[in-house]
């Protein structure tokens, strides 16, 4: 066993936590990373420690001599010491989990904090923002005054020992086990987690060209700093390995080697290997045994070797070790635990077992890194340093006496927080003019000066911004720093408008996980007139809505309906991720009523933010309810939509739109001399009118939302209306009444001024107080247990009566609360319509359900966002029912949603009540009769059928046969799923993309350019026809194209035109219910880049239905190679010369997926892995440039053409 009765007399000191499993007088552990097994048998030259050292006196220009000496924590051994890379600070960590820091050369202590309760700190690494450090099961960040930056546990069974950082946002973790783990700082997760051969990674070290790997058996591997794979291995020591270090082309390492019987003794051996041989040099002999090494390579590449008594020995790495150049570490007798060189190389820091703390230099102004910043300190306090006071000055100001607040009494001097809020000036908007006649080169605008204004001045408004409901006008020209902002206080972030980042990958890197956690799908909010989003998943989670859109189909090209189900079918498919209604609302701004109702916006519009959101949305509501009623209800003769077919659902004249939502209306007129005219409609939804305030009233009269209610279903005004008996337009009292119950009830709001939203801010204020006094006069009832709930609620009393709202919460979570969460409704026998608040968790008794009575549950709630800053936006609470959760998540479950874009997070049923409107605002309601789903067929026939796939006619005018560019498919040529379709797409540019240019010089992407696709291929992937096209359609477009990128695409200007185009030209509609049915059939799609592909055609294919060659010929963290180079590389073709042709790119894709089937038969993954690595060494050489196409290459092209064309 290894004596330590020679090296440290203070041992029996130490508390017996420390050591109390070992024998008297032992060390549990000397370093950090090496064990008790490993310390067994391990024997020390006893004449090696008897190293006569000269005591330093004074600091000598060039020689390392003691600077000063702390005590951080008596007794403590000190585990971790680390220099600050960005200030001038010296971290020390403890065995006891204490991190404590010293300022400078005087080692002045600047912060101490407990790390972790329990665990000894084992390395520490200072960061740009705050400090990391490591522990045995987790990874805490803290700012260097201690606040907690993020607290990371490990997997169980964790023993983590040394951390590596990469990059400025990642690290790599290892210990004794048999992996090592990437972790991401940015999103505080694990990357990747990657097995390694031999466990036990006690130190880690980088190169430019690895990271090494010491591990406890003795080995050093060199690993590829992307792969992780092991590039090399050192068998430095046969025992285990103590410490080791790397500079420039050599790696020095230290340890312990095997005695046989004898266990372990420390080796005067220093291993030293030439990176650029792989080999060993001659070993360098050092007079000290060797625990910690560094190189500290001022001149020359010195080794500094430290042993754990507190020797210092310095050599070069290839010469001899001198006796002369020990020197000695002053540690009282306690041994060394810890070491570490500053990054300007001036600097050593010892850590010793009695919890010291020594600081080595070599020159008396000593400076940690060649370029610190300047360190934060706390202020002094003023109290102290007051100057003295003359009393008997007659103008002595009393306000120099610091006075204590001692009353409750509030200062003048607290203003309230409206008025001391910074409102920033904001840079007036651009001159229209200048836009106008600006022209664009790349992302920069040039446009003459106006002289419109004086030079370098800028004129600002002083009348402060006004928050009307609807009318904004300061908005951000750019989302880049609205992460926080002062003004925006009142608006939870979650309800805040979501802006997606753009970076040069695009969409791939943003972390759409991060603002949706569920399984449903949101919808991305860039498109133009995105702002219905909210309303999109509304009508999606109505299930007669979602059914009924999806079995109609019709031939009309713009048909909302149609477009709708093909987007719940994505809605449908997918598992969490985005989509986005571009098609859709492609033919939602064909419409001529959409746009005369005003609900097509301007791209100015949205971005200034100058849309009347609150209005619009309640008129979008009216229109597309209005819009599907009339294209899915059956009609007859010249009635009926051009092209429509008969719909599967409803009965003549009938929808299910109006089923659901219709409510026969009886409209009365009586005129004044007695005439009264009556007629009867169906209306889909109902208006809230507000009683007109009494100016001679001072206070708001209160009354309950049902009342408002009932009187706007059932409304009664007067107006001037012409009278057939009178001949003439006379005063008319206009009744109406409803003679059926809706299934669903729609409501909006009409809160679109400051005038409607007092009388709601008071309805509910009044509501409020009336909860709390029920609340105080009822006596507490028991606790009882509660069930499992079906929704998120909080904990509290069941309020129910019959009058008042009625929740199963608190009631101080009714705040601004109106609107009750279940109503009862009934037609009376004298048909007047009776409304009641009612007990959501009450049924309704036998003889209220004869009598017609019905409940309403309030299932969706679309509230306006007052935002000063981005202009507002649009989101929905929804209930989801029990149906949407067994189909994604497989649970029966009833849960609130909130949808915002692409944000949906559950939240409490009262919050989709709540309508504080000085920032939220209500602008629609829906309310569901209980159990109404039942009445409805919700089965789902796919309508698409193998016809869509048979020959059409071209919509152009000059189209011949002779210009066929494909042979459709015969009815024996039908695709069975896991049949092979190669596919590729062109595009043109809709509108440009928007950017803005940071003052760092980087280039920030604010809006991407607007696609639409232009042509789709798809070509036969098996059978005696394998490459020939069955389908090659050129899509027609009604709106302006702004560059046909006619190199990238092969689109020309006039081939979408079908006045002049001679292409194949259909509608997107029929080229898109072709790839349905592929998709639904269950074809495997074979192309380059599919996922951009299916993204803008506006399609979710699920994974194993792809197969994209960008991915098979692809290596981790590489780059993507284009289908030329691969086409070159692999098959020899030179392809894409001049333009694109997408039939020749989804050939070369399935000849591409043809080779890779070849080689993985061939050798497997090893050959396909050896295939990637040559054509990554080739790229590299090639500059990933295609050579110039020789006689040869061109022959063999005209050769290939002429086959297809043969066959066609």
């Amino acid at each position: 066993m290894m004596n330590f009765d020679g090296l440290d007399q203070g041992m029996g000191d130490y508390s017996p936590t420390l050591h109390g499993s070992l024998d008297t007088g032992m060390e549990p552990s000397m370093d950090p990373r090496i064990t008790q097994n490993m310390m067994q048998g391990v024997e020390m030259d006893s004449e090696g420690l008897a190293v006569e050292v000269p005591e330093s006196v004074h600091l000598l220009e060039g020689m390392f001599s003691e600077l000063h000496s702390v005590a951080a924590e008596v007794g403590i051994p000190v585990t971790a010491t680390h220099f600050d890379l960005q200030e001038e600070l010296l971290w020390m960590g403890n065995h006891r989990g204490h991190a404590s820091s010293f300022f400078g050369p005087t080692m002045g202590r600047y912060s101490s904090f407990q790390v972790h309760s329990a665990d000894d700190i084992r390395q520490i690494h200072s960061l740009e923002t705050g400090v990391l450090f490591l522990s045995k099961t987790n990874l805490k960040c803290c700012t260097r005054g201690g606040f907690v930056m993020f607290d990371y546990p490990m997997d169980e069974g964790a023993d983590m020992h040394s951390l590596l950082m990469t990059d400025t946002n990642t690290l790599i973790m290892g210990g004794l086990h048999n992996y090592i783990v990437e972790f991401d700082l940015n999103t505080v997760q694990e990357t990747q987690k990657v097995t390694v051969e031999m466990p036990g990674v006690a130190i880690m070290r980088q190169s430019s060209r690895f990271f090494f790997c010491g591990h406890t058996s003795g080995k050093v591997t060199l690993r590829d700093m992307r792969t992780f794979k092991t590039e090399h291995e050192f068998d430095a020591f046969s025992g285990s390995l103590s410490d080791f270090d790397v500079h420039g082309n050599l790696l020095a390492a230290c340890g312990f080697s095997s005695r046989g019987m004898n266990g372990l003794a420390c080796d005067r051996f220093l291993m030293v290997y030439d990176l650029r041989m792989m080999r060993a040099v001659t070993p360098l002999q050092v007079h000290v045994d060797p625990l910690f090494l560094r190189f500290i390579p001022t001149y020359t590449s010195r080794l500094a070797i430290i042993s754990q008594s507190g020797q210092c020995q310095f050599c070069e790495p290839t010469g001899l070790a001198n006796v002369a150049d020990v020197f000695h570490v002053n540690t009282g007798g306690q041994l060394l635990m810890s070491f570490d060189v500053s990054s300007s190389k001036q600097a050593l820091a010892f850590g010793d077992s009695g919890g010291g703390v020594h600081l080595w230099s070599d020159a008396p102004e000593v400076s940690y890194n060649d370029y610190s910043r300047e360190t934060e300190f706390a202020h002094p306090c003023l109290v102290d340093s007051l100057h003295q006071l003359d009393w008997n000055h007659e103008l002595l100001p009393l306000s120099l006496i610091p006075t204590p607040l001692t009353s409750a009494e509030q200062l003048l001097s607290d203003w309230p927080t409206p008025m001391v809020t910074p409102r920033p000036r904001r840079s007036p908007a651009v001159d229209p003019e200048i836009l106008r006649t600006m022209k664009t080169v790349g992302f920069i605008g040039y446009a003459a000066n106006q002289r419109t204004r004086p030079r370098n001045q800028v004129p600002y408004k002083i009348k402060e911004v006004e928050l009307d409901y609807d009318n904004y006008n300061q908005v951000p020209e750019s989302p880049i720093g609205r992460e926080e902002e002062t003004h925006l206080y009142m608006v939870p972030k979650k309800y805040r408008k979501v802006t997606i980042k753009y970076s040069k990958l695009g969409l791939e890197d943003f972390d759409f996980k991060h603002y949706n956690r569920t399984l449903f799908a949101g919808l991305e909010p860039h498109i133009p007139n995105a702002y219905c989003n909210c309303m999109i998943q509304v009508l999606y989670f109505l299930e007669p809505i979602r059914c009924l859109v999806q079995n109609h189909l019709c031939q009309k090209e713009f048909c909302l309906a149609c477009e709708l189900g093909f987007l719940f079918h994505m809605l449908d498919l997918s598992r969490g991720d985005p989509c986005q209604a571009s098609n859709f609302l492609r033919a939602f701004r064909t419409i001529p009523e959409a746009s005369a109702l005003g609900l097509i916006l301007a791209d100015s519009d949205e971005q200034t933010g100058k849309a009347r959101l609150g209005r619009l949305i309640q008129s979008w509501n009216r229109f597309i309810l209005t819009q599907l009623h009339q294209e899915t209800q059956e009609q007859e003769g010249p009635q009926a939509y051009r092209g429509a077919t008969s719909s599967a659902v409803g009965s003549s004249g009938e929808s299910v739109i109006g089923r659901l939502f219709g409510c026969e209306v009886e409209n009365s007129s009586l005129c004044r001399c007695g005439k009264e005219t009556v007629r009867t409609s169906l209306t889909l939804l109902f208006t809230m009118h507000y009683p007109e305030h009494n100016p001679h009233e001072k206070a708001v009269k209160e009354h309950d939302f049902v009342e408002i209610l009932k009187k706007s279903i059932c409304l009664e005004q007067s107006t001037q209306a012409w009278c057939e008996n009178c001949e003439k337009y006379q005063p008319t009292v206009q009744t109406r009444n409803i003679r059926c119950l809706p299934d669903v009830l729609v409501i909006n709001c009409e809160v679109n001024s400051a005038k409607e939203a007092e009388f709601w801010r008071v309805q509910a204020e009044y509501a409020f107080n009336k909860a709390k006094q029920k609340e105080a006069a009822e006596p507490p009832k028991p606790k009882e247990p509660e069930p499992l709930p079906t929704e998120w609620c909080h904990d509290g009393e069941d309020m129910r009566g019959s009058e008042g709202i009625t929740f199963n919460t608190r009631a101080e979570d009714l705040r601004h609360v109106w609107i009750p969460l279940t109503m009862k409704m009934t037609i009376s026998k004298t048909q007047s319509l009776e409304v009641v608040n009612w007990p959501e968790a009450e049924e309704l008794s036998t003889a209220e359900e004869e009598d017609g009575a019905c409940l309403f549950d309030l299932v969706v709630t679309v509230p306006h966002l007052l935002d000063a800053r981005t202009g507002g936006n649009l989101v929905a609470h929804i209930k989801v029912g029990e149906t949407y959760h067994v189909r994604k998540e497989g649970v029966t479950h009833q849960q609130w949603y909130l949808f915002n874009d692409f944000l949906i997070e559950p939240v409490d049923k009262t919050e989709a009540a709540q309508f504080d409107v000085n920032w939220k605002v209500p602008a629609i309601l829906y309310y569901a009769k209980r159990n109404y789903h039942s009445k409805y067929d919700l089965r789902i026939k796919n309508p698409i059928e193998a016809s869509v796939l048979l020959t059409e006619a071209s919509l152009a005018r000059k189209q011949r046969k002779s210009h066929a560019t494909f042979i459709p498919l015969m009815v024996s040529e039908m695709p069975q799923a896991g049949d092979l379709v190669g596919l590729d797409a062109e595009f043109v540019t809709l509108n440009q993309e928007e950017a803005e240019l940071r003052s760092d010089g980087t280039k920030s992407t604010i809006k991407p350019s607007q696609m639409s696709v232009a042509r789709i291929t798809c070509v036969r992937g098996q059978g005696t026809n394998e490459g020939v096209p069955f389908i090659d359609d050129y899509i027609s477009t009604q709106e302006q194209v702004v560059d046909y990128l006619t190199q990238y695409s092969g689109i020309k200007p006039g081939d979408l035109d079908a006045k002049i185009s001679s292409k194949h030209l259909t509608t997107l509609k029929s080229t898109y219910l072709k790839l349905r049915f592929l998709i639904d059939t269950g074809v495997r799609f074979v192309g380059h880049g599919l996922q951009k592909d299916f993204r803008v055609i506006n399609l979710q294919v699920l994974k194993d239905q792809v197969v994209d060659t960008v991915y098979l010929f692809h290596m981790p963290r590489k780059r993507m190679i284009s289908l030329r180079f691969l086409a070159w590389y692999f098959l020899d073709l030179n392809i894409q010369g001049e333009t694109h042709d997408s039939i020749e790119d989804a050939r070369t894709a399935l000849q591409l997926y043809r080779k890779h089937l070849e080689l993985s038969r061939g050798g497997g993954t090893d050959e396909v892995r050896k295939a990637l690595k040559g054509l990554y060494e080739k790229g590299r050489k090639m500059d990933w440039k295609v050579p110039e196409a020789d006689a040869g290459d061109g022959q063999a092209k005209v050769a290939q053409k002429a086959v297809v064309c043969s066959r066609l």
